[in-house]
C-alpha cells in the first residue's frame, strides 16, 4: 500500500478520469508511475505529455536511442519499473 494518497480509477472524475482512460487504452493498466500523481490531474496530464514529446517527439536521436539512454538513467539512479 503506497504512502501517497491515491484517488481510486473507479473513483477518478473529470480531467484525472480522463487521464485514467487514456493510460488503461494506452497501456492497459494504470501505472504506478502515473497513479501517484492522481492528487494532481493538470500535473498528471502535463507529465505524460512531457514524457511523450521527450520520447516519441521529432528528436535527432531515434525511438531506440531514447529508450537505451532512459534504460541506462534508471540503471544509474537504481529504478526498477
Amino acid at each position: 500500500m503506497p504512502w501517497i494518497k491515491q484517488i481510486s480509477i473507479e473513483e477518478a472524475t473529470g480531467l484525472l478520469k480522463t487521464q485514467f482512460d487514456t493510460a488503461l487504452k494506452r497501456a492497459g493498466r494504470v501505472w504506478h508511475i502515473v497513479h501517484i500523481m492522481s492528487l494532481n490531474p493538470r500535473a498528471l496530464r502535463d507529465s505524460i505529455g512531457f514524457y511523450s514529446t521527450l520520447m516519441m517527439g521529432e528528436s535527432p536521436l531515434s525511438r531506440v536511442q531514447r529508450e537505451m539512454l532512459a534504460v541506462v538513467v534508471s540503471t544509474v539512479n537504481e529504478c526498477h519499473y
